[in-house]
């Protein structure tokens, strides 16, 4: 390679987006396209990479794991729930656990994940440990799909600064033969196939040289049988693992589980919410139109309560005469079935019957429970 033609490229070398949000974004278009639900991220470090995956809809476990504590002691409250998960519960359930240990060890904690990700994690492993790290990851582990990021060595020679290695914990990185050369033997011995790809364009005219990162996805030929599954479940745990609250952040591992409407106790407290907040958008339109009739008694008399007048708002809903509003005395009725009608709580309960028993005592309903009640006389005082 010509002396200034190599000078010239180390001086304009530069990402963007930078190489590690390349490598995340990599990452994420792979879960997308194949919707795994659960994904554990070795050498995960400050969670970075579980923090992005945890917005993924597909994904109901996440598992990172990291032999240094201290790193995911600083970055793992951004696993946590925020004040919104608790306020609109996703319809899907999230649990999010970080162990502190080794990709050299087996753990039964480890077994039953769809997609490993291994991103810039082999080339800090010492010879011993990238040893083991093949039947770890391939041979016990076994997902249906396995990432593994690395270094391009040929494309150091376009990084200024970098003498031998990109960071000082590197005990090797590969050319692009070496790592392929690797995944190749490894995928044969576990009964993987594997693509190459990378992330780190070269400079045009540089082509040679390959990714920056080079990646490679393997993927599983055979489903895993259930035999060889339960055969290594009694194994004695390794990886140090405690199940804590949101509020502690002082310790080295962590798992936190996300409000899910899978969960009773949160389905219970959206549909009693939608049902209210329903209930009062439909009294509201039907007590304006009847005020509208009030004041003329020929039209009070033809005054027939229809949902007609609240499908702007909400959509149109098929009318029955069962489910039209009515106000006796000082109360206004809302049928349920009107209600029910209602895309969004027919989506969250499912059937009448489990709409019924979720409000049962914790909505105000006629003696034969079959309409949300609301007292017009106690509304007006207040107004």
């Amino acid at each position: 390679m010509d002396k200034n033609f190599k000078e010239e490229f180390t001086q304009i070398i530069k990402f963007e987006p930078p190489l590690y949000k390349q490598r995340h974004q990599f990452v994420k278009d792979l879960v997308e396209k194949y919707k795994p639900k659960k994904v554990a991220d070795l050498g995960c470090a400050d969670c970075s990479l579980l923090w992005m995956l945890k917005f993924c809809s597909c994904i109901e476990v996440l598992a990172g794991l990291d032999i240094c504590a201290n790193v995911m002691k600083e970055k793992m409250h951004t696993l946590s729930p925020l004040p919104v998960d608790y306020l609109q519960p996703s319809e899907r359930s999230l649990t999010v656990t970080l162990h502190h240990g080794s990709v050299a060890h087996k753990d039964p904690c480890m077994l039953g994940f769809d997609l490993v990700t291994c991103i810039e994690l082999i080339e800090h492993l010492e010879e011993s440990e990238l040893k083991k790290f093949p039947e770890v990851v391939f041979g016990f582990m076994a997902p249906s799909i396995v990432v593994i990021s690395t270094p391009n060595s040929e494309f150091n020679c376009l990084l200024p600064r970098v003498m031998l290695y990109r960071h000082p914990d590197h005990k090797f990185e590969w050319s692009q033969a070496e790592f392929q050369s690797w995944a190749l033997e490894t995928a044969r011995c576990y009964d993987y196939s594997v693509e190459f790809t990378g992330v780190g364009h070269p400079p045009t005219g540089m082509e040679k040289v390959g990714f920056c990162t080079q990646i490679g996805v393997f993927f599983r030929k055979y489903p895993q049988t259930r035999e060889s599954v339960q055969s290594e479940k009694p194994m004695e745990a390794v990886y140090k693992t405690v199940s804590i609250t949101i509020k502690i952040s002082v310790i080295s591992v962590f798992k936190a589980v996300y409000p899910s409407l899978k969960d009773e106790k949160y389905l219970q407290n959206a549909v009693i919410n939608e049902v209210i907040f329903t209930a009062q958008i439909i009294k509201h339109r039907f007590m304006s139109k009847r005020e509208e009739y009030s004041d003329d008694p020929e039209r009070k008399s033809k005054f027939q309560p229809s949902m007609d007048c609240f499908s702007d708002y909400l959509g149109k809903v098929v009318v029955e005469k069962n489910m039209e509003p009515f106000v006796s005395g000082n109360e206004v009725y809302i049928p349920l079935t009107t209600i029910f009608s209602f895309p969004k709580v027919n989506r969250l309960c499912g059937s009448f019957e489990k709409l019924c028993k979720l409000i049962a005592g914790k909505v105000t309903l006629s003696s034969d429970g079959s309409a949300v009640m609301f007292n017009i006389e106690h509304e007006n005082e207040e107004n």
